[in-house]
């Protein structure tokens, strides 16, 4: 990727609380004909089955989630609260209707493993599905998160996702 250097994933000093929750990211999938983005607020970065993972929930309602269903990678790209204008159109507009990367000032480019991300990030990980489930209503210890977040029922999709490859805004 232009501009970027990538680095080991166990080398991230990232506290990623604040990047996911405070900041915010973009889900980005797809390939070089077709693929769209969405800005996502909740997930995690750890370690499972000796890889370095991420961790995203995302619902079957959203347009980004067929191209994570055809795809076998995606990225997940941080901008930067400087970029939260950007960030909160990819949260409120349809890549169904429009090019919603071009209208909130963004760009494609492509990684080493041709995954599209976001050229504007600070920083991009490049993940491989590793497991993926739909939430349960049944399966929720705590019955409050069900009233609270799922009201419609419309549960996320969870996908568990090896970091294969991080790069870092030169």
């Amino acid at each position: 990727m232009n501009g970027f250097k990538e680095i080991d994933p166990r080398d991230l000093g990232e506290n990623f609380i604040e990047a996911i929750g405070g900041e915010w990211m973009l889900i980005t999938a797809g390939d070089h004909v077709s693929h769209n983005t969405m800005t996502a607020s909740w997930g995690g970065v750890g370690v499972m089955w000796g890889h370095p993972v991420a961790t995203v929930v995302i619902r079957p309602q959203r347009y980004t989630f067929r191209f994570t269903e055809r795809c076998d990678t995606l990225t997940l790209s941080f901008l930067g609260k400087e970029r939260r204008e950007a960030l909160a159109y990819c949260g409120s507009h349809s890549g169904r209707d429009e090019d919603k990367i071009r209208n909130a000032g963004l760009s494609v480019e492509f990684t080493d493993g041709d995954t599209p991300a976001i050229a504007q990030a600070r920083l991009v990980l490049e993940c491989r599905k590793l497991y993926s489930d739909d939430l349960k209503a049944d399966r929720f210890v705590d019955r409050t998160i069900v009233d609270r977040w799922y009201p419609e029922k419309d549960f996320h999709k969870v996908y568990v996702l090896q970091i294969v490859r991080a790069y870092v805004k030169e």
